[in-house]
């Protein structure tokens, strides 16, 4: 399978704003988008001209694989699947995006980053509805439990990320209890709930063409 092994702190860089891709790295003055605001490369630095339509588009798609730490060909499917779906497309793409395991537990605050919480749940750190799950890309429902396995509890990553999730908050369509290492999806996330550094309908022009 495909995946990303560049240094992640350039894919911020590129789209010249944080993403959030190291954990509480990205909250200090490490961070490399602050000391190096500009792209990657030996041209990052050289003036920017006009961007065309397309161009802005493909930016916001390629932002959106990014955040979220998808590849191109399952990005694509996850955009048919929502288009297939009643409602509007792009809201439902974000939901479904949303609804990944990865990102449930990055949202529950017990990973730093969706990175780290991709390789918890493939390490089978995590079960849904006291099964065990190590597939990232399962949709969890509502209404299911998502729980941290007795013995991955003193996993020192976990407990720093439960520390730190003060700073971004945990959204409302999810109920955590730290205390007891478990969190239910209450509902699925809709509006202001879904991902707001992200324009939906860029991505679904960029498709629609």
């Amino acid at each position: 399978m495909a995946r990303y092994v560049d240094s992640v702190c350039r894919l911020c860089r590129r789209e010249d704003e944080k993403l959030f891709l190291k954990a509480d790295r990205c909250y200090t003055e490490k961070c490399a988008i602050e000391r190096r605001k500009y792209a990657p490369g030996i041209h990052g630095q050289r003036r920017r001209s006009k961007v065309s339509d397309y161009g802005v588009q493909l930016r916001e798609k390629q932002k959106a694989r990014r955040l979220y730490g998808i590849m191109e060909r399952q990005f694509r499917q996850y955009f048919k699947r929502a288009d297939k779906q009643k409602g509007v497309t792009g809201e439902n793409l974000l939901v479904m995006l949303e609804r990944r395991l990865d990102n449930v537990v990055y949202r529950m605050g017990f990973a730093g980053s969706r990175r780290e919480a991709r390789h918890l749940v493939n390490h089978g750190h995590f079960t849904v509805d006291g099964r065990k799950v190590n597939i990232a890309s399962f949709l969890v429902k509502p209404g299911q439990t998502v729980v941290l396995r007795e013995k991955s509890r003193k996993i020192a990553r976990v407990a720093d990320a439960i520390e730190t999730v003060q700073r971004r908050g945990v959204p409302a369509w999810i109920e955590v209890d730290h205390q007891n290492f478990k969190g239910v999806v209450q509902s699925l996330p809709t509006g202001p709930e879904l991902e707001s550094t992200i324009n939906a309908q860029l991505i679904v022009e960029l498709y629609s063409k």
